[in-house]
């Protein structure tokens, strides 16, 4: 599991590109916590279009919008399968952020 550590003012956004595998079944969830109210989540627009071949990984993004200075909160992304909620994560990310005043 990869953690990252980032610091946003409050206002601005962060941009995180994790490697989807939507043809096997996969989807990227996030939960946060410490202070949940210092951060945002929400998926971003899909990457520039390119060939991709069918069944290849495709690159997704989400964007991480800094909301309340002074606070520090965890966001960890899991890549499950939703019909077997009980199966293991496939892979994890973890980003810690700590959000600073704004401008």
């Amino acid at each position: 599991m990869e953690v990252r550590e980032v610091a946003l003012r409050a206002g601005e956004s962060y941009e995180l590109r994790l490697t989807g595998r939507g043809a096997r079944g996969y989807v990227w969830i996030w939960q946060v916590t410490g202070d949940a109210d210092a951060v945002s989540v929400r998926e971003g627009p899909p990457p520039a279009p390119r060939e991709v071949l069918p069944g290849a990984s495709v690159e997704l993004v989400y964007v991480v919008h800094g909301r309340c200075p002074g606070g520090r909160a965890r966001i960890r992304f899991a890549q499950i399968r939703p019909p077997y909620p009980d199966e293991a994560p496939y892979d994890e990310f973890v980003l810690e952020v700590a959000v600073t005043g704004g401008d």
